[in-house]
């Protein structure tokens, strides 16, 4: 059974850091029935932010003192093996699925929520519960084994999702490298959360929480919209 969370983002306007994520976060948490258990927390996303940072931040606002780093953890692949419920942090895609990579966490992380245990990700932690990290937004610091990635969903992501060109900017808009994307793959497909929004996983379902729909782009740049609270086969 597969129990997943995917938000776009760790804030959502001006409300400030996952404060718009804790009610669909502690909601997942009480429907997955885990409100008590330890939670594994993976900031391998964090560049800017040491490990002991990130920690502190995200436990500090999501208000959860059970949240433990796995970098305190002298064996991760056990300490993934044992957990009930993951945490990864948004941040850079590429860093973090080199350091899963790196540290062979990638394939014991996918096992261990095929098994059962409830994935939480937002931002970088969302892209990776995708097929691959081609669509993250992310600049390319460094160069995993792989862009292959955790394949929960089976699918591409593009969190931080924003329609059309920003005034000023002459550069391509999100859709034209959606579309770049779509025509060097045109077997895939894509779904694009808006911030505030997430995919709610749910086997062989999604339901679309938040405050934007989600946008699913499949060759040639066909556009589909789904909306709030609905429920679809993915």
């Amino acid at each position: 059974m597969l129990n997943i969370l995917l938000l776009s983002s760790s804030s959502y306007k001006e409300t400030g850091y996952l404060t718009h994520a804790k009610n669909l976060i502690e909601n997942f948490l009480e429907e997955c029935d885990i409100k008590q258990d330890p939670i594994l927390f993976i900031p391998y996303a964090g560049v800017r932010r040491n490990n002991e940072e990130y920690e502190k931040k995200v436990k500090e606002s999501l208000n959860k003192e059970n949240i433990i780093s796995i970098h305190h953890s002298n064996n991760p692949q056990e300490a993934i093996s044992k957990a009930k419920v993951i945490l990864v942090g948004g941040g850079n895609t590429f860093m973090l699925l080199y350091k899963l990579y790196k540290y062979d966490l990638l394939n014991c992380l996918a096992q261990r929520i095929k098994e059962g245990a409830c994935y939480i990700g937002w931002s970088a932690g969302s892209n990776i519960a995708g097929k691959s990290i081609k669509t993250t937004n992310d600049m390319p610091i460094i160069m995993p084994k792989s862009f292959d990635a955790l394949n929960l969903f089976p699918h591409q992501i593009n969190p931080h999702f924003i329609s059309g060109k920003i005034q000023g900017h002459n550069g391509e808009s999100r859709e034209e490298r959606l579309e770049e994307f779509l025509i060097a793959n045109p077997k895939e497909t894509i779904y694009a959360i808006p911030e505030g929004s997430a995919l709610r996983i749910k086997d062989d379902k999604i339901k679309i929480l938040g405050h934007n729909s989600v946008l699913k782009f499949e060759y040639p740049m066909k556009s589909t919209t789904l909306n709030l609270d609905q429920e679809y086969l993915y």
